[in-house]
């Protein structure tokens, strides 16, 4: 058996619900794993946008994810379960591959080289990059058609659903974050100060991307208590 890191992340946004939530993505590393004779020897859990040039700046634990490989060995890869829980970014995913670490992206098999998931990144970019552009072309074309873009009829129905979808992307964020929480309290750290310093020493912010104090973790406990 090869002894393998698992490097899972999320962002906050509403990925619970699409297959890359924390649980989705650690059973299918760990499914992968076992089927490739890999033992995860420790797992690396990041709550944190994959966008940016300095996105490895602000993803410590994947850096963390890093040194803990290069310290068990040569060779000693990362796992992760998509190609974009790295990113979908060619420029950071080049990056990666010069910290002379290997990825193995479980999706994609422990076949694919560092060619092949510069290739998959370039796919992806580019396919962003063509949606985008649709869309610009898609919206200037409706506003010379005189199409008025924006909801300027209804303003109070605007305003109800931005607050549903603010309600409905806390409570996604609040369903990500539980899972590391009751890990914090398994391990014995109860108290709601422990708690929050246990989050900010894992790197990971809150859904406004600050530091966790006592009273945003009794938001987080209480918004699962109300739910």
């Amino acid at each position: 058996m090869q002894a393998a890191i698992s490097y899972v992340r999320v962002s906050t946004t509403r990925q619970g619900r699409s297959g890359l939530g924390l649980e989705a993505q650690t059973a299918a590393i760990e499914a992968f794993a076992a089927s490739n004779e890999f033992v995860i020897v420790e797992t690396f859990v990041e709550i944190e946008t994959g966008k940016g040039a300095d996105a490895l700046d602000r993803r410590p634990q994947l850096a963390a994810a890093l040194r803990a490989a290069r310290k068990l060995g040569r060779n000693v890869p990362v796992v992760v379960s998509k190609l974009d829980r790295l990113s979908r970014d060619v420029a950071f995913v080049a990056g990666l591959m010069a910290q002379k670490v290997p990825f193995i992206v479980a999706e994609l098999g422990a076949d694919a080289d560092p060619f092949a998931l510069h290739l998959f990144a370039a796919l992806a970019e580019k396919e962003r990059a063509m949606i985008a552009a649709r869309t610009r072309v898609a919206l200037a074309a409706a506003k010379a058609r005189g199409v008025q873009l924006g909801n300027q009829t209804n303003l109070a129905d605007a305003r109800r659903k931005a607050a549903d979808t603010n309600r409905q992307v806390a409570d996604d964020f609040a369903a990500t974050v539980r899972p590391v929480v009751r890990e914090i309290q398994s391990a014995g750290t109860v108290k709601l100060r422990g708690i929050a310093d246990a989050l900010n020493a894992r790197g990971i912010r809150t859904a406004r991307g600050g530091a966790w104090h006592a009273s945003t973790v009794r938001n987080l406990l209480g918004r699962e208590a109300a739910g």
